[in-house]
């Protein structure tokens, strides 16, 4: 199984001991990649098995985790997913990063975007766009593959192995002459320039330069863009507008970590 790097996250305790335990384990799950297992939960969070053992019958029996059929092993359970979806709605993330895109979008004077992701697809939140004639629009709602286009490619490049390989099987499934090599290649840079590009791909005649921003845990949350009619991305201006995009994601970033 894939997993991520899941050690050392036991935060500091802030209330009670038997408090900050459930917390604790809770919050694991939001680190780990697919189901994990009473042994590995205490042996991560330097726990007794007993402990662990009565805190996952706590959460199951209120739906925040189930194990899986024929399994030992837990997940989180539809009381969490619920708990999710009302966080994503009282984080007012447009609100966040308005400041942000409009001053992005006055630098650039193309439009800007914000996209943020949810479950397996992403969604365009806001967008300001730019004062140009000619300008690129995007549909505020709509969800997209994390596949394709630099706002996607942007999040699913930090996103966990797994998650890779479901976009490239998609991709294979869409595109007989996929090029798995080149894609995973494509991944890896936008983790070392912090940025991903793409130039007549969900649209021809469409460019756009995208970096993706995070919580305060480090977990990727969403990106934000520059996009506009692709006569006006020339190669040798790309650096220098890839650096104002992943600066105001920084911004981004630095909010939504106070």
């Amino acid at each position: 199984m894939q997993r991520q790097n899941i050690t050392n996250v036991r935060p500091s305790a802030g209330g009670t001991e038997a408090g900050d335990r459930v917390a604790d384990v809770l919050l694991l799950f939001s680190r780990v990649d697919g189901a994990i297992g009473v042994s590995e939960i205490a042996r991560t969070l330097d726990l007794s098995k007993a402990v662990v053992h009565r805190i996952l019958q706590s959460l199951s029996s209120r739906g925040l985790l189930q194990t899986l059929p024929q399994s030992s092993n837990y997940v989180l359970g539809p009381s969490a997913i619920r708990l999710g979806n009302n966080a994503w709605n009282q984080l007012d993330f447009r609100t966040i990063a308005s400041p942000v895109l409009r001053a992005l979008r006055d630098k650039t004077m193309e439009t800007t975007t914000l996209s943020v992701l949810s479950n397996d697809s992403r969604i365009y939140l806001d967008q300001y766009e730019s004062p140009r004639e000619i300008k690129m629009v995007v549909e505020i709602g709509v969800r997209h593959p994390l596949h394709s286009g630099a706002s996607s490619r942007a999040i699913l490049a930090f996103l966990a192995p797994a998650r890779v390989d479901e976009a490239v099987e998609q991709l294979r499934v869409l595109h007989a002459d996929f090029d798995e090599v080149d894609y995973r290649r494509k991944l890896t840079k936008v983790r070392v320039d912090g940025y991903a590009s793409s130039l007549n791909e969900r649209n021809i005649g469409a460019a756009s330069i995208a970096a993706a921003f995070f919580d305060k845990a480090g977990n990727v949350m969403g990106s934000i863009s520059s996009c506009g009619p692709i006569f006006r991305y020339d190669a040798a201006d790309v650096e220098g507008h890839a650096e104002k995009v992943t600066a105001a994601a920084r911004q981004i970033t630095a909010l939504l970590s106070r």
